[in-house]
């Protein structure tokens, strides 16, 4: 029976993980996920949300990691859409597994902070909320079309101290220098692909059928990545102030964009490795990994598959 998932992209998992664990990434790939939204604590609170959440009929569950995100196991995401908590910016809809780097970052009032491919901003209005509008927020987008994108959502969140810059950050002046660095990088986004068929479409919108992931996953996009994927790396150690650190992520489960890429760069830029510590690590569904204390979530009915990286830059 097929598995839906490309021949080489099986075999490289394999080749990573052994057969039983490749099975459970491609099983997880296949799960209809539901819709997880965080409440934006800029404008409200996770009790209001909560509380207009069941006014309108909408079952949610609570995440025992963070508490200001929610699950819905039995909404659709047009349906919430058509809130309006929604349409005010008291709530943004986002995947659990994109909820962790800003989190482990840990942003804080007057911290100077680069948020590398911000776009839409997910994960920059979660810093600006994370820090309560306190820190400053550099957010790059190289595409125009994508920073109105960004700049729309800040404004909706009321994400205040941010500065959009319209660059490739990989071209950022070296004379810039931040305290805290998230660089969410671009990538193949093999921990993303729905492998379901095509009676088992899922929102949000994006998502290919089996059919037709081929024709946008690719061993040749898995390298142009890798090439990004270092180039913004090198970037973001010689932009990071010295003995301050930054968080690598992507949503792929493949060593070659995280450990292998991370082997290979951070020695190089006197950078190093800094185990994560955090509660949300007893909850999440873990995949093994070629780098102890860095962690890589395995795709399931819940979570993308993703990984993340918290790294140190010497003195």
């Amino acid at each position: 029976m097929s598995t839906g998932a490309p021949d080489f992209f099986e075999i490289m998992l394999k080749n990573q993980y052994g057969a039983e664990i490749a099975a459970q990434i491609i099983d997880g790939s296949r799960r209809k996920r539901p819709v997880t939204l965080r409440a934006n604590t800029l404008k409200t609170d996770i009790t209001s949300v909560k509380a207009q959440l069941a006014e309108a009929g909408i079952a949610c569950q609570e995440v025992p990691w963070y508490q200001d995100a929610l699950i819905l196991p039995e909404a659709r995401e047009s349906s919430v859409q058509s809130l309006g908590l929604y349409t005010r910016g008291e709530i943004y809809l986002q995947s659990l597994s994109s909820m962790i780097p800003p989190l482990l970052l840990n942003p804080r009032e007057r911290e100077s902070i680069l948020d590398m491919t911000a776009a839409p901003g997910g994960k920059t209005t979660q810093m600006a909320a994370l820090s309560g509008n306190r820190a400053q927020i550099t957010a790059c987008e190289k595409n125009k079309i994508r920073a109105e994108r960004l700049k729309y959502n800040l404004e909706k969140q009321g994400a205040a101290r941010v500065s959009v810059m319209l660059e490739d950050a990989r071209k950022l002046d070296p004379l810039f220098s931040f305290d805290k660095i998230l660089l969410d990088a671009p990538c193949s986004g093999s921990g993303t692909l729905f492998l379901g068929t095509s009676s088992e479409n899922r929102e949000p919108a994006g998502y290919a059928e089996a059919n037709s992931i081929e024709r946008y996953f690719n061993q040749e996009l898995i390298r142009r990545s890798i090439s990004t994927q270092e180039a913004l790396l090198r970037k973001a150690l010689e932009l990071l102030k010295p003995g301050h650190e930054m968080i690598y992520s992507t949503c792929s489960v493949l060593e070659s964009e995280n450990e292998l890429l991370l082997q290979r760069i951070l020695p190089k830029m006197k950078a190093q490795i800094v185990p994560i510590e955090h509660p949300m690590m007893t909850y999440l569904p873990l995949l093994p990994t070629r780098i102890p204390g860095v962690c890589c979530v395995c795709p399931t009915a819940y979570y993308e598959g993703f990984f993340v990286a918290r790294i140190r830059k010497k003195h």
